[in-house]
């Protein structure tokens, strides 16, 4: 199912152009850039996208112009310049631009989460929590409040004065990251950074996931890992995650073969192997199923794709 939220920005008019302005401005001939302000990544694409799987981790994502959709399982998020997306968890995802044009290319941008300075600004808050999400997902799509909007505005503005950005962009970011622990998804962002939520210890798991996917495992060792019964433990990843442990581990296993493929120019079942497949053949079927193409494929369409 898609979660299209109908937002529409106060006034009824189109959303502030300087966020999309600022982008456009450092994106000339680029589809992504690792900006001067450390975790701030712009990007840009003139074009709609075929979906393409990677794994995201706990970001917040805006964009200026154009939309987006991202798949997590079998649910659909779309967001635009009135919507964000924040993920509180590394998530394997399959992502697609929709709207991008040469005159109106996809103008985007995401800030990584610093889960320990939310953790230490969330024991500074006086007010009272708040209310947990009705489902624990790890991502979620929102409205884009002024407040929160604005102070992207002069995160990224500080960029044109490079000197400032060590003083004053920890500052900002912090501000972003009180609005968003003040917000709709604060409740979200808490269930990951608090030792008390099953959310950190799903978090633990993944973080163990990251690290050791090329390697067989047994789901109930991985529950005994974080504290859970084998049971809970698959209530909560599922609910966060939108799949099993071991979907979680084959989907990025295959997102890394096909990094592998395309980046490092491996050969499929040198990939397969390096992923902890130990059948090329299983490795070719899956990878069809998930892509769409069998490997080599896949990556001549994602390389003619790259070359335009």
């Amino acid at each position: 199912m898609e979660f299209e939220q109908n937002v529409q920005p106060a006034s009824g008019q189109a959303a502030p152009s300087s966020l999309a302005d600022t982008i456009a401005q450092w994106t000339p001939g680029t589809n992504r850039l690792d900006t001067q302000i450390p975790g701030l990544t712009f990007h840009r694409w003139e074009t709609p996208t075929e979906p393409t799987s990677y794994v995201i981790s706990p970001c917040v994502c805006l964009i200026g112009q154009g939309s987006k959709r991202l798949l997590l399982g079998d649910e659909a998020y779309v967001y635009d310049a009135h919507r964000y997306l924040v993920t509180s968890l590394d998530l394997p995802v399959t992502a697609q631009i929709l709207e991008a044009s040469p005159e109106a290319p996809y103008l985007g941008l995401t800030l990584d989460l610093d889960l320990h300075a939310i953790a230490q600004l969330m024991l500074g808050l006086a007010q009272p929590p708040a209310r947990a999400p009705h489902d624990r997902r790890g991502l979620a799509v929102s409205g884009l409040s002024a407040p929160l909007r604005d102070a992207f505005q002069r995160l990224v503005a500080l960029l044109d004065a490079p000197h400032d950005i060590s003083a004053l962009a920890p500052l900002i970011k912090q501000e972003i990251f009180y609005r968003l622990l003040t917000g709709e998804q604060g409740g979200r962002l808490r269930q990951i950074v608090s030792i008390e939520n099953h959310g950190y210890q799903v978090a633990r798991a993944i973080d163990w996931l990251k690290v050791n996917f090329h390697k067989p495992f047994k789901v109930e060792d991985l529950a005994g890992r974080v504290g859970l019964s084998v049971s809970a433990f698959h209530n909560h990843f599922r609910a966060m995650t939108a799949m099993s442990p071991l979907q979680f581990q084959k989907k990025m296993r295959l997102s890394e073969a096909r990094r592998l493929m395309f980046a490092e120019h491996m050969d499929a079942t040198t990939a397969a192997f390096e992923v902890g497949y130990e059948s090329p053949s299983q490795f070719n079927r899956e990878y069809s199923r998930l892509f769409g193409a069998p490997p080599m494929r896949d990556i001549r369409n994602l390389s003619q794709v790259s070359a335009r």
